[in-house]
């Protein structure tokens, strides 16, 4: 083979390379708002690939020694092919896999959307060695060239991927613009295939044509309207953003005078329209919090704003200053775009994990409120990850965490191991339940350094004394565990969690929300 042709067949190796780790990671964010962005749907993804380039990889080996010519142009061809048809079956494909629970769907949906683009991508490599591999003694150095250069491949679209792509294009259009990228590939691979039959052009033209018209046909099908009616109810999307970390959707159901603001399938602010109040109950818990403090809160962090109306409410009833810290940049545009959120504090934006390792206290008040009834940031929730929020803390300081789990009489192991970790940071723990008539809710965690919380206390009427009394939870610490940065495994004890808050949004907003 000459030098040319050696160069051009180890770059549509690394382009494949490229393409490979584009898919696998596109599928998290196709798949999230109907899933989730949980480790079972990651598991899924990732299970689907290493199983579909294996299948490629013994398809394209034994073709690459069995068929007379290469039909490379081909296989990459199909490869477009299927990857312009990913936006045109994936809801079909996530109401069919609905009926199954959280993990088989999530592996279902993966297998079907993205294997055959999958399969094909793996048969490249077998057949590059082929072609590459002039004798006997070159095999082994054919192969671990093709196979180091569609690694490098797949660093550098992960790379490219997730920090250029993803902040500024659409999921869609960018596997419509791989398609595009793929089919030009396999264009210019038919000119260097040798003893090309009009029977293959042919082929290979039919294949062409069919990409092209669902591609465009799919570039022009993205955006969706933004009125639906579902299950009885009406809802307009105001606005929907793809962020790095999943849709941010604000959807307002007129009927009920409500406003949401969703990440994928977690509704994470509740408002009314007409005057923008909140509708979280279990946020009502937050005008009482100054009251329960044994000296006066000037200084609060908020991590997981939301849409704000915690932050807002220190505020305007107390004067709390409130430094609000989110991971997600389009959910803090949307409070304050479609929720009247004012900053009173310092706005941060990233990672809680490593943001709070940059602050400095003293806090009077930290409000921990990342878990909802979607994916739960286990590593947020950790000894490590306490003790750094506690170094925040003044010693006369309170620590808020919401969680959502089902109460089970106390005895829910999710619930109980969250609980049992606060107890490794915090030797003074109170928990309330939001709506003691459900047992799916949310529970709200009161923790200090040196006493207790006084639910007697004169800054409280009687009826607020008796509204909180009613609320006092207790948990069986007996059935939990320790959550550590090593050992966290939070998703597991609240797979009946996440089976059940899906099936209920679903039931509720349909699924024409949840799906584009």
């Amino acid at each position: 083979m000459l030098r040319s042709e050696k160069i051009r067949l180890y770059l549509t190796v690394f382009l494949v390379g490229i393409a490979v780790m584009i898919v696998e990671l596109l599928g998290t964010r196709i798949i999230a708002p109907f899933y989730g962005a949980s480790l079972y749907v990651w598991s899924a993804l990732i299970s689907v690939t290493m199983l579909a380039l294996a299948g490629g990889y013994f398809i394209g080996g034994y073709w690459a020694d069995q068929a007379k010519k290469s039909h490379l142009s081909l296989v990459i061809a199909c490869v477009a092919l299927c990857i312009f048809l990913i936006p045109w079956i994936t809801r079909p494909v996530l109401l069919v896999t609905d009926s199954f629970e959280l993990q088989l769907g999530a592996f279902l949906s993966a297998l079907i959307l993205f294997s055959p683009c999958l399969v094909f991508l793996g048969m490249v490599s077998p057949m590059a060695i082929r072609l590459s591999s002039l004798v006997l003694e070159e095999v082994g150095t054919s192969a671990g060239t093709v196979y180091g250069i569609s690694t490098l491949g797949s660093v550098i679209g992960t790379l490219f991927l997730g920090f250029y792509l993803f902040p500024r294009v659409g999921s869609y259009q960018i596997l419509i613009g791989l398609g595009v990228v793929l089919l030009i590939l396999s264009g210019i691979t038919i000119f260097y295939e040798r003893e090309k039959s009009k029977t293959y052009i042919f082929f290979l033209s039919i294949i062409f044509i069919t990409a092209v018209a669902i591609g465009i046909l799919g570039l022009t099908n993205v955006h969706r309207n933004s009125s639906i009616h579902s299950g009885g109810h009406s809802f307009k999307i105001l606005s929907t953003q793809e962020s790095l970390y999943g849709w941010v959707r604000v959807i307002d159901e007129p009927e009920k005078d409500l406003r949401l603001l969703a990440t994928d399938s977690s509704i994470i602010g509740a408002a009314s329209i007409h005057n923008g109040q909140n509708r979280l109950a279990y946020q009502n818990i937050v005008p009482l919090l100054p009251l329960l403090a044994k000296h006066a809160i000037k200084h609060a962090l908020l991590i997981g704003q939301g849409a704000g109306h915690m932050a807002t409410v220190l505020k305007s009833q107390y004067g709390i200053m409130v430094d609000t810290l989110e991971i997600n940049p389009a959910v803090a545009q949307a409070a304050t775009d479609y929720f009247d959120f004012m900053p009173t504090g310092k706005t941060i934006i990233g990672d809680a994990r490593y943001k709070i390792r940059h602050l400095k206290g003293a806090y009077d008040l930290i409000i921990h409120d990342c878990f909802t009834g979607g994916a739960e940031p286990e590593y947020l929730l950790t000894v490590e990850a306490l003790n750094q929020l506690r170094s925040l803390l003044s010693e006369q300081g309170m620590f808020v965490l919401n969680f959502v789990a089902f109460a089970e009489g106390g005895k829910n192991s999710a619930l109980a191991s969250v609980a049992k970790t606060i107890d490794q940071v915090f030797p003074y723990q109170t928990v309330f339940i939001s709506e003691p008539s459900k047992d799916f809710n949310d529970f709200i965690f009161l923790a200090t350094i040196n006493n207790f919380i006084n639910l007697n206390k004169k800054s409280l009427h009687s009826i607020q004394k008796a509204w909180l009394k009613q609320r006092l939870f207790t948990i069986d610490k007996a059935k939990g565990i320790i959550l550590t940065d090593n050992f966290h495994p939070l998703a597991y004890l609240q797979t009946k969690k996440a089976n059940y808050y899906r099936s209920t949004l679903i039931g509720w907003l349909g699924t024409n929300l949840l799906i584009r």
